[in-house]
């Protein structure tokens, strides 16, 4: 059984910064750790990954503006966000894989708008 818990979103202005944490709860180590957005009428998009060994991967849409790391502690991951666009504004899913299977946080909204 493993649960991932996000926190971290909210309101912010075009421009704005936020960061957002994701905590699996997990007897093993996340092989793959990452954060998926959907916004409405879209589908679920990859926004960043990153590794155990620490390689990442980013969307274009974000690269240069948001930056994933993984936690000191295990099964622990951020998503530091800014400039912040309206674009932006989605549900942010945390994203954990563990030798192929797949688990999901219940998502954190974040919304940019004047």
């Amino acid at each position: 059984q493993v649960q991932l818990v996000e926190s971290g979103g909210g309101l912010v202005q075009p421009g704005g910064s936020l960061r957002l944490s994701c905590e699996a709860v997990a007897i093993f180590t996340l092989n793959a750790m990452g954060w998926y957005r959907q916004a409405p009428g879209k589908q679920r998009e990859l926004v960043a990954t990153i590794t155990t060994g620490g390689p990442t991967n980013y969307a274009d849409s974000v690269k240069g503006r948001f930056t994933i790391s993984r936690g000191n502690a295990k099964n622990t991951v951020y998503l530091q966000m800014e400039s912040l666009k309206p674009e932006d504004t989605a549900v942010y899913y945390c994203h954990g894989d563990w030798v192929g299977f797949n688990y999901w946080g219940q998502g954190t909204q974040v919304t940019v708008s004047t």
